[in-house]
């Protein structure tokens, strides 16, 4: 594959976890307004999912992306359970609202980045996703170490609390769950061959998932709803997010859509940070490290380029 297509990529996915970034930053403070975490991540994805669904039936383009990923459903080129990777998001929410209390915000990062990696090169090994096989080598090895490495000294001024190790197995599953829904999410977009078809059908299960555990939980409908304008932009910059992950994963591979993604991650956090005025020096080398981590793990086979 062209050099180009592959830095298109990286920069793609970097670029949604940017926006990732800010769009945690949106919802935690709509979650605090709330007082309902749940709430505020349904009523992110839902906002996402209204502005999709305009967006792809308006369009001749996006109804004929729907009818191609049917009639592939249909002729079992692409099987139903490879169409509900936005499920992940779902859980990723569920278990951030049901551990961070206890094992505090770093663990859970940590944990969900282990796991993600993880799953990202056993998915690439395996072939799951669009581009096809990528064999475990010991740079995609040591580029994925450096990664856990990167977050785990970027957090590492917010490890304040613990409590009960063991609940740290939910966000790891959480992180478990993004690789395999990187690898299907490309998946549903080449058998869609529409983007942003593919997105409506990853927010569509997302938007359905939280329904229902809100229903579940019955958290409760707030009095009434805050009137600043820019809380309910986290659905906006969902689709950014995930949209960049969907388009990329073909030229990179899941492994690599997860460091660069984490990299734009803590670059929007830095950034983010910077202009609140509580810039922390160890965001700033857990960015360098993950930029270092990117390098490594595009290193063919253990050998530098000469």
């Amino acid at each position: 594959m062209a050099r180009s297509a592959q830095v298109t990529g990286g920069l793609l996915a970097a670029a949604g976890g940017v926006a990732i970034a800010v769009q945690a930053r949106v919802n935690g403070s709509l979650a605090q307004e709330l007082h309902n975490g749940l709430l505020a991540a349904l009523i992110s994805f839902g906002g996402g999912w209204f502005v999709l669904l305009a967006a792809v039936l308006s369009r001749q383009s996006g109804r004929a992306g729907l009818a191609r990923l049917r009639d592939a459903l249909a002729h079992r080129r692409i099987r139903w359970w490879e169409c509900v990777g936005g499920i992940s998001g779902a859980v990723l929410v569920g278990s951030q609202g049901l551990t961070v209390a206890t094992i505090g915000v770093a663990v859970f990062t940590v944990a969900v980045v282990i796991g993600q990696v993880v799953s990202s090169a056993v998915v690439d090994h395996l072939g799951i996703g669009p581009g096809g096989s990528k064999p475990i080598t010991r740079t995609r090895v040591a580029g994925a170490a450096v990664g856990v490495v990167a977050v785990a000294v970027a957090v590492s001024h917010q490890f304040t609390s613990t409590g009960a190790l063991w609940f740290a197995v939910l966000p790891l599953v959480s992180g478990l769950l993004m690789g395999w829904q990187q690898a299907v999410n490309g998946l549903v977009r080449e058998a869609a061959a529409h983007s942003t078809a593919t997105i409506l059908v990853n927010f569509t299960v997302g938007t359905a998932a939280l329904a229902v555990v809100n229903l579940v939980v019955r958290g409760g409908v707030p009095g009434g709803f805050p009137s600043t304008w820019w809380l309910y932009l986290g659905g906006l910059l969902g689709i950014v997010g995930v949209g960049g992950a969907i388009v990329s994963v073909r030229f990179i591979g899941v492994l690599m859509v997860g460091l660069c993604g984490v990299s734009g991650q803590l670059i929007g956090a830095l950034l983010l940070d910077a202009v609140s005025g509580h810039l922390a020096p160890p965001t700033a080398v857990g960015v360098a490290l993950t930029l270092v981590s990117v390098g490594v793990a595009a290193l063919p086979n253990g050998r530098m380029r000469s």
